[in-house]
């Protein structure tokens, strides 16, 4: 890019192109479209790389494929990666299985604030209704629109993705008992804090991986500010097949060593990689 974008957007994404094709279509619908998107693939096959194309020369923004070879949950390896190529100085960070409303970019780089990170909200919804949602819906905001998933048959609460007025988002924000904790959906960060850290810690595989990064900041002296019910996206339902047993435990160690020395640094980060790894 010729010039730097105002933020860098990292999506991560394992196999699931109908699901990559959604949350795309929902960028491409955004308000703000001054942003680069960054895959974070972390294996996936010949399907998704395809998907990535077909969809390129459609897209209003560019796009990076960062991808690995599939040796196992690797997320945060991916992310890492990303974080490299990322061209922006602030990173917002969410999944290739989560649609997000169309005001999604500019509220989080409206509240951006230095020495912040900023934890956004989502809705998850059922198999039926995640396969059912269309292109034309995410378009014309109707898959990202509570009474709209409530009429076609959406059980679960849908309070959080409501369209509240600004003064009733920040007295929610305010409100809820939910600490603000980073969540890989939907949340981001400032680049310098993010490398501060070192990025994700590469030994952990799936569960709380992103609570732990998340943690480091605040050891770093980077406060999380809630935004849960001004930057929503809508998450599709799928699989897991990827998770092995032991998995969650082992992360869970980390975790607490973590949390008990206060570390900032993990010495299993983005360091790891040079320019040949983006190559």
């Amino acid at each position: 890019m010729s010039t730097m974008p105002a933020t860098s957007i990292i999506v991560s994404t394992y196999n699931h192109p109908q699901w990559l094709e959604k949350t795309l279509c929902g960028y491409a619908c955004q308000q703000v479209l001054d942003f680069e998107l960054v895959i974070a693939d972390d294996g996936s096959g010949e399907a998704t790389r395809q998907c990535i194309e077909r969809l390129r020369p459609q897209l209003p923004f560019p796009v990076r494929h960062v991808w690995q070879p599939d040796e196992g949950f690797r997320k945060c390896r991916a992310l890492n990666l990303a974080v490299r190529a990322a061209g922006g100085d602030y990173l917002i960070f969410s999944d290739g299985d989560c649609i997000p409303r169309n005001d999604f970019v500019a509220v989080h780089l409206r509240l951006r604030q230095p020495g912040r990170f900023l934890s956004g909200g989502y809705c998850k919804l059922p198999m039926a209704l995640s396969q059912a949602i269309t292109l034309d819906d995410i378009s014309h905001g109707r898959a990202t629109d509570a009474a709209w998933l409530r009429g076609n048959g959406m059980q679960r609460r849908t309070w959080k993705i409501d369209r509240h007025p600004p003064w009733r988002q920040r007295l929610l924000n305010a409100l809820t008992p939910t600490r603000p904790r980073w969540h890989g959906h939907n949340a981001s960060a400032w680049r310098a804090d993010i490398e501060r850290v070192n990025g994700f810690d590469e030994r952990m595989g799936y569960g709380a991986e992103d609570l732990e990064f998340g943690e480091r900041l605040e050891n770093a002296g980077v406060r999380g500010r809630q935004i849960r019910f001004s930057a929503v996206c809508v998450h599709l339902d799928h699989g897991r097949g990827y998770v092995q047993a032991g998995m969650r435990a082992a992360n869970e160690r980390l975790r607490a060593q973590t949390r008990r020395l206060k570390l900032v640094r993990t010495d299993a980060g983005m360091d790891r990689h040079g320019a040949t790894d983006l190559a």
